[in-house]
């Protein structure tokens, strides 16, 4: 089959390198998918680059989720058949950016009749974090104010969507014209181009000076720091990544004499800890897709032949929505 491999790291478009590699097999509790869509997460950019926490072993094929169509199961799998339409996280060095992926069977879901491929494989990550950060985590209640950054990545429109869907009162912060109009169509009730305008004196003053009750944090850095000035009391500022680059440091004083809170998720750990409340959240977002209250924004549909293209897009920070190969 074709696929994508990484053989030295680096910037995405510098190492990954379209070739013929050899088909995977399934193993116990495994299933083989002909790839039928797979998005570009920042965990690709950072695997090219090494600086993940999962270090595959060179070479490998990223690509951490995928919408498949089932065409082999590995001993002891139950629950699927070949020509099942499914979603879930790749098991590397088989990813989602190649002909075929290799998926373990305790991770995959079926995928919502109601999203086509590109949507469905969009599901997964971006989503589960945001249902897993927003309602385990943070306990984000109807009529909260909930700031969102990087409303209009891939990360930050899934929980843009998901505060509408539990009630809240969504404020996102963007990057640029594009990215605002593409917050705005997710349904945040107040989009911030924090090129042009302080989302700090935003916030403040869309909440009558009491600030946001959650505030859900992809990039860190200052954007983190900046955050603790306007979080609510009783706030919760839940820490989801580095996007930014940067990680910063938590001044504790500051959480203490504001009484905020600070949160951590590793949604990863789920898989470990508590894998039935893994599939209990696609349940949930399969039930929200059937209603029409949530629908992954996607902006690009790759070729194979562009995804190296695509996934730098996305390193570079230029990407709105989701970026996808779609086969």
């Amino acid at each position: 089959m074709k696929a994508w491999r990484v053989a030295e790291l680096g910037e995405p478009h510098d190492v990954l390198r379209l070739v013929e590699v050899t088909d995977p097999q399934p193993g116990p509790g495994q299933l083989v998918v002909t790839v039928l869509a797979c998005p570009a997460n920042f965990p690709d950019v950072l695997m090219c680059r090494g600086e993940y926490q999962v270090k595959p072993e060179l070479p490998f094929t990223p690509g951490v989720e995928l919408c498949g169509e089932v065409v082999a199961l590995g001993e002891g799998v139950d629950g699927f058949a070949v020509g099942d339409r499914v979603l879930g996280g790749a098991v590397l060095p088989f990813g989602g950016f190649g002909e075929l992926a290799l998926l373990d069977a305790a991770t995959t879901f079926p995928a919502p009749v109601e999203l086509d491929d590109a949507e469905a494989a969009s599901l997964y990550i971006g989503y589960q974090t945001g249902w897993f950060g927003l309602h385990r985590r943070a306990g984000l209640r109807a009529g909260e104010t909930l700031l969102v950054h990087a409303a209009a990545g891939g990360v930050g429109s899934a929980a843009v969507q998901l505060g509408k869907a539990a009630g809240a009162r969504v404020i996102g912060v963007v990057g640029g014209p594009e990215k605002a109009a593409a917050a705005r169509a997710l349904g945040a009730d107040v989009v911030v181009d924090r090129r042009d305008e302080d989302f700090v004196a935003v916030v403040k003053a869309e909440t009558g000076g009491r600030g946001a009750d959650v505030v859900y944090d992809p990039v860190g850095g200052e954007t983190y720091q900046r955050s603790t000035r306007c979080v609510a009391f009783e706030g919760r500022i839940l820490v989801v990544g580095f996007a930014g680059g940067q990680i910063q440091s938590a001044a504790l004083n500051h959480a203490l004499v504001k009484n905020y809170s600070i949160i951590g998720l590793h949604w990863g750990l789920y898989h470990r800890y508590d894998p039935g409340a893994v599939a209990e959240c696609h349940r949930a977002l399969t039930a929200l897709a059937a209603q029409g209250a949530v629908r992954p924004l996607v902006s690009q549909r790759l070729a194979l032949d562009e995804v190296a293209d695509g996934v730098q897009e996305l390193a570079d920070g230029v990407t709105v929505g989701r970026v996808v190969y779609v086969s």
